[in-house]
C-alpha cells in the first residue's frame, strides 16, 4: 500500500528543501547554470515583509516530495488570477499522485482566494508535463509568444534609452 500524500502550506523551514526540488528542475530543464536564486533569498522573498510568492509542499511519510509555487497577477480583461511558477515533485516520487494532490490544492486556493485563471506554462519538449495537463483537462495555448528581459537585458534596454536622452 502507498504511503498517502499530504500537501500542506510551505513555512520557512522548507525552504532548504524547496531550493533543492528547484535545482532539480534545474538539471531536468538541462540549465542550472540558470538558478541564481538562493535559499536565503527565497526566504526574504517568500517571508519578508512584502512577499512575492506563496507555496504549499507534498509529503509522504513526513518528507517533502514536491512542491508548488505560486503568486498573484492581474488581468485586465478577467481580474485576480493564481500563477504557477512551478510544480515539481522529485523524480521518485512522480506517477504516485503527487502532482495531482499539488493541483488539486491549487485549484482549492484560486477558487478560495477569488482567481478568474489558474495559468501555467510548460514547456514545448517536456512531454510528461504535457500529457499530465491534457489528463486533467487542462487548456494547453499555442498561441501566445512569451516575452521577458532578463536582468542583462532589462540593464541594456535601460543603457540604450539613458544614452539616447
Amino acid at each position: 500500500m502507498e504511503a498517502k500524500t499530504n500537501v500542506r502550506a510551505g513555512t520557512i523551514a522548507d525552504v532548504n528543501r524547496i531550493h533543492e526540488l528547484i535545482m532539480e528542475l534545474a538539471e531536468y530543464e538541462r540549465a542550472p547554470q540558470e538558478v541564481t536564486l538562493t535559499p536565503e533569498q527565497l526566504k526574504a522573498d517568500g517571508f519578508g515583509t512584502n512577499p512575492a510568492f506563496s507555496f504549499i509542499v507534498a509529503e509522504i511519510n513526513e518528507r517533502v516530495v514536491g512542491m508548488a509555487l505560486y503568486y498573484f497577477k492581474y488581468s485586465t480583461w478577467k481580474g485576480r488570477c493564481l500563477f504557477l511558477e512551478d510544480l515539481i515533485v522529485e523524480q521518485e516520487s512522480r506517477q504516485k499522485g503527487v502532482g495531482l494532490a499539488l493541483f488539486d490544492r491549487l485549484v482549492e486556493i484560486s477558487l478560495q482566494k477569488g482567481a478568474r485563471r489558474l495559468e501555467w506554462q510548460v514547456l514545448d519538449w517536456n512531454e510528461p508535463a504535457i500529457g499530465f495537463y491534457k489528463k486533467i483537462g487542462a487548456e494547453l495555448d499555442a498561441e501566445w509568444i512569451n516575452g521577458r528581459f532578463t536582468h542583462e537585458g532589462l540593464m541594456a534596454y535601460q543603457k540604450r534609452k539613458d544614452e539616447s536622452i
